[in-house]
């Protein structure tokens, strides 16, 4: 590229020294045409330079929906309690890329005080997932309208819960004409984590990814469903319904326990 440039600023230098003289010399014709051959080796000169300038980075638009509803969107796409970190993973691979891990370190304090005050105003409200001592796990959203054993965690439950969202990462990729390669890029990261669904580095097939993810999943199925059941009942017995979608402090738990 710089051959290239160095001979076209030549050439305009030596176009402005011919223009100058024919200015001088009053010929208007070949002024003109001097001119139109200047101004194109000017523009020859522009394209040059941008084509060694790396692409301005892409402003990304704004949003279109308020952040409860894209951390909605991403939980709805899971389909089981998920980490923070899963959720922005979610939303920059599939939606908008807009979400933030600290825009959600508030978020369920939020949706607890709003259900506090005003009951089931909402038609959703993103709620915690609750332990086997149904307090509300660290760091884990869930969606009010999901049943409550999907809200509730058993032993085998955060296992389950991942090779579930990988199977619904991967299912989304097989229903997407050009699936953006961000959303390839999560679901390799997700299925280096699943015996037999992908070697080394390599992309993840969809398909594979569910089919292994499955079979381990039929493994663990029946005895987190049992456990989750279980956990799920002595919530709807003990909590309120309130504590049912954000969980109880430990030692409201243990009323009626005995």
């Amino acid at each position: 590229m710089s051959e290239s440039l160095d001979a076209l600023e030549l050439r305009i230098a030596e176009l402005r020294a011919q223009v100058r003289r024919a200015v001088k010399a009053k010929d208007n014709t070949l002024a003109r045409s001097l001119r139109g051959d200047l101004r194109r080796a000017e523009q020859a000169w522009d394209r040059a330079v941008g084509a060694g300038e790396p692409e301005p980075p892409q402003e990304r638009e704004a949003p279109l929906l308020p952040v409860r509803e894209q951390v909605h969107q991403a939980l709805a796409l899971l389909g089981v309690p998920s980490a923070v970190r899963m959720i922005v993973a979610v939303n920059d691979a599939f939606f908008s890329g807009a979400l933030r891990g600290p825009q959600l370190t508030s978020l369920r304090r939020d949706e607890e005080r709003s259900f506090r005050g005003d009951p089931y105003a909402r038609p959703y409200y993103l709620c915690a997932a609750l332990t086997d001592r149904l307090s509300p796990a660290r760091g884990l959203l869930a969606d009010s309208t999901w049943e409550p054993e999907r809200r509730v965690l058993g032993p085998l439950s955060p296992r389950v819960d991942f090779l579930v969202s990988a199977m619904r990462v991967a299912d989304r990729l097989v229903r997407m004409t050009d699936p953006p390669q961000g959303a390839r890029r999560l679901l390799r990261r997700m299925a280096q984590n699943i015996p037999g669904a992908v070697e080394g580095l390599a992309p993840a097939d969809p398909e594979t990814t569910i089919h292994a993810a499955r079979a381990e999943l039929e493994v663990h199925h029946a005895a987190d469903v049992t456990q989750r059941a279980e956990v799920a009942a002595r919530a709807g017995r003990q909590l309120s319904d309130a504590e049912r979608l954000f969980g109880a402090a430990a030692l409201s738990t243990l009323r009626g326990a005995s």
